[in-house]
């Protein structure tokens, strides 16, 4: 016969907390989940794993679920008369994804806080053309102009991360030269774009651990940049009570230490750890990666974090002939090769992804972003060539296409991820 449970007693005023109280559960509730996933993500048994990430994904569904019915509720609350009108573009969009999900009227208006009436009209209006037409498709059309900036404003929904300067160099690749003002002409046509972070970083940004000249690559494998980085694995950081975060540390975090080549923007390697790296650490990995290379650089230049300045550290850049440099404390200008790709591999990939639990599985996610970053990636800094080229010394066969026929654009995907677009234009058949 089971024992009755505990009489335990509840602290004086506690209904005064009871909203903390939720929060503080949900937030314990959170932790305990990644810490559970975390274990079963190591598992041997594939199903496990599998049921682990079955798991995850549903999650993670039912946050957006409930992310989105909190924005309904919030535009359900306006008269209907009030709302903001979609417009043309919008109503095809909602159509084509009635079609795609197989909603009926009364599921098609429930999604977008329409009446079923509106839906029903809309359909029979599908096709309707000139003054009357309430649709629109965003197919190219014949003149010129209007196709250019069609592909313009298409490349920049499918590929939101890039700015006005690598949406031309990319076109430029292509075969379709474009000025720089005509690429941000046509995107405040759309909107008003915020302004993109400069990648060109001159040799002069290169800083020194203490005064002189500052260094300067003159090849590939000459300088390398190397920082560290957080990654969470779920979401954030955040908790309901002190110190209002976890640890940094796996099952929420990863850590990534990420080599670039100065010269040539190439990632030279890059490691993960399950916490923040020692001395030790650093030092291997960057041996591992030079003996992969075949090469080791004049300089590596780091910040002043305790894995690089340290007296073990600089023993062993000495030892194998390399001169260690550091960044000014406060100051990224020295790193900002590095930093810059660790932006880029956060904004472009992993804050649009689910991260994985398992190491191995986060390797592979930064291998084929890597491989997508260095041969497909056109770079402001390198005048619209990609690392790869730069690495090797080679031009890249850039296609000819006619401007007086019709083009059209062709956007595949590095290793069927959509979130890793390959751009190119051809004359239209």
């Amino acid at each position: 016969m089971a024992s009755n449970p505990p009489n335990i007693p509840l602290p004086k005023a506690w209904s005064n907390h009871i909203k903390s109280g939720i929060l503080h559960v949900i937030s314990l509730a959170r932790i305990a989940l990644v810490a559970a996933s975390g274990r079963t993500a190591r598992s041997r048994k594939a199903h496990i794993r599998l049921r682990a990430e079955l798991a995850e994904a549903r999650r993670e569904i039912s946050q957006l679920e409930e992310e989105l019915r909190l924005k309904d509720l919030r535009m359900s609350r306006v008269r209907p008369r009030r709302r903001p009108h979609y417009r043309a573009v919008e109503r095809m969009a909602i159509l084509e994804l009635r079609a795609a999900r197989g909603w009926s009227r009364r599921q098609t208006a429930r999604r977008f806080l329409l009446q079923p009436a509106t839906v029903a009209a809309w359909t029979k209006r599908v096709d309707e053309g000139g003054e009357r037409a309430i649709f629109e498709t965003p197919e190219p059309v014949n003149r010129l102009p209007d196709l250019v900036r069609y592909i313009v404003k298409r490349l920049k929904v499918l590929c939101p991360t890039m700015g006005k300067k690598r949406i031309a160099q990319t076109l430029a690749r292509a075969g379709l030269a474009l000025g720089l003002s005509t690429v941000g002409r046509i995107l405040k046509e759309r909107e008003t774009e915020r302004p993109e972070p400069d990648e060109n970083v001159s040799a002069e940004t290169v800083g020194a651990r203490h005064v002189g000249k500052p260094v300067q690559a003159a090849k590939p494998n000459d300088v390398w940049q190397i920082d560290l980085t957080v990654v969470p694995t779920a979401a954030g950081f955040w908790t309901a009570w002190f110190p209002f975060a976890v640890e940094q540390s796996w099952p929420f975090a990863w850590w990534v230490a990420c080599v670039v080549d100065h010269y040539s923007r190439c990632v030279m390697g890059f490691a993960v750890f399950s916490k923040e790296p020692k001395s030790i650490d650093i030092r291997r990995f960057l041996g591992r990666v030079a003996a992969k290379v075949g090469a080791t650089p004049r300089y590596i230049i780091a910040d002043k974090g305790r894995q690089f300045d340290c007296r073990d550290y600089r023993a062993w850049c000495e030892r194998r002939g390399i001169r260690p440099r550091y960044a000014s404390t406060g100051s990224l200008r020295a790193t900002a090769v590095v930093e810059r790709f660790i932006r880029s591999l956060k904004d472009e990939w992993l804050r649009r992804i689910h991260v994985p639990l398992r190491r191995d599985a986060m390797q592979w996610e930064l291998a084929g972003y890597r491989r997508w970053f260095e041969e497909h990636r056109p770079h402001q800094s390198l005048d619209g060539r990609t690392p790869r080229e730069v690495y090797a010394g080679s031009e890249a066969e850039r296609p000819s296409v006619d401007t007086k026929r019709a083009l059209e654009l062709v956007v595949h995907f590095h290793e069927g991820r959509r979130e890793l677009p390959i751009v190119g234009l051809k004359n239209a058949a």
